[in-house]
């Protein structure tokens, strides 16, 4: 932080623009800095230069066809999109999901889970300077994507779930190469953890970095990682448990300091909990079918209500108005991204420029999720 001496003289203010086209923001967002040399006096987050409307897309149309907007929001990890608004549906239709699929959502969510987290892990250390630990982390990506694409036919914008199941079943050959990831992804882990975790440059970087409060996560609603760096165990998986997660055995990693160490550490927590569940998700698929019967036309009821899931970066809710049409009256999306971001103006002040890079990376922010 800066010294009393240096925030005195006031003699180098400039105003910097820190993107929108900057590969730290992650996407077209700008920080307008106010500086002080390299010091951070202020800074403000300017959104909404590709904002797309899904909200008021989700309200002009038929309740299926907004299925492939779900994906476009959080595009690193479209599943538990899919899984919030297909359950929402169901909640609001009364209608009953097969066991098997289930069973299938968890697995395949827990499948994009870790792949966002690697993509992050990798982005993030380049942010910072190192280059290896994104050749790892796109090499055992690559082995989702492609396990994903075989049941799914895309590798990055999935429109798989469906209201009552899953868009097809998956086979043999899907629990096979899941299980022979789940293999590979723990001996990896150890490379990470040897090649980054350890590493002195990285934990200087990190090391009381960012720290956000107890108090601040709270006040500023805070969720996911960022939210368990700070000590605060909150899963939705858990608080607010869903599909067949309550059936399943896993662990909610939290951090000590809440700084931007403790946020990485917590990922690579959830990293292995995550190959914890899909083991165990894949040990209990049941027989069955894969999607229920649903009718051909469903009407929402003129009420309303809401679902939310744990998506990778933190709590996300779908909240809908039905009335009585198969076209919603609202549809609003809290996204957690866009609270993960608000906190920055306050958690920055005071900062250099370089632990500026290092607190953005450490939120995992993807900006289209913002500017839905």
């Amino acid at each position: 932080m800066m010294n009393e001496a240096h925030k005195d003289k006031g003699r180098h203010r400039f105003l910097l623009n820190m993107g929108p086209q900057h590969p730290a923001t992650h996407g077209v967002l700008r920080l307008v800095l106010e500086m002080d040399g390299e010091y951070v006096l202020h800074l403000d987050p300017v959104l909404g230069y590709g904002h797309r409307m899904h909200e008021k897309m989700g309200e002009s149309r038929p309740w299926p066809a907004f299925l492939p907007n779900t994906a476009r929001m959080d595009y690193l990890a479209a599943l538990p999109y899919n899984h919030g608004y297909v359950s929402l549906v169901e909640k609001m239709a009364g209608i009953e999901v097969p066991r098997r699929a289930e069973f299938i959502r968890v697995a395949t969510s827990e499948l994009n889970r870790i792949a966002s987290h690697l993509l992050w892990v990798g982005a993030f250390l380049l942010d910072l300077g190192a280059f290896t630990p994104i050749l790892y982390a796109f090499d055992d990506r690559e082995e989702i994507l492609d396990i994903l694409e075989d049941i799914t036919g895309s590798r990055l914008t999935y429109s798989y779930f469906r209201v009552g199941g899953v868009y097809r079943d998956v086979d043999e050959k899907f629990v096979e190469r899941s299980r022979t990831f789940i293999q590979r992804m723990r001996k990896r882990l150890d490379i990470y953890h040897k090649l980054v975790t350890g590493n002195i440059i990285f934990i200087k970087r990190c090391e009381g970095i960012g720290i956000i409060t107890e108090e601040m996560a709270r006040r500023y609603g805070v969720t996911g990682a960022n939210l368990r760096g700070s000590g605060i165990a909150y899963d939705i998986r858990r608080a607010e448990p869903y599909s067949v997660y309550p059936e399943l055995d896993f662990e909610v990693p939290v951090g000590k300091n809440g700084d931007s160490y403790d946020r990485y550490l917590v990922r690579m927590q959830e990293i292995e909990q995550s190959l914890r569940i899909l083991e165990q998700a894949l040990d209990r698929l049941p027989e069955g079918e894969f999607k229920g019967k649903t009718p051909k036309k469903i009407k929402l009821p003129p009420h309303a209500a809401s679902f939310s899931v744990e998506a990778a970066r933190g709590e996300l809710l779908y909240y809908m108005v039905g009335q009585d049409s198969d076209i919603p009256y609202r549809l609003k999306v809290r996204v957690p991204s866009y609270a993960n971001l608000s906190l920055i103006a306050e958690l920055c002040q005071g900062m250099l420029i370089s632990d500026l890079v290092t607190v953005m990376g450490s939120l995992d922010l993807v900006i289209p999720e913002i500017d839905r």
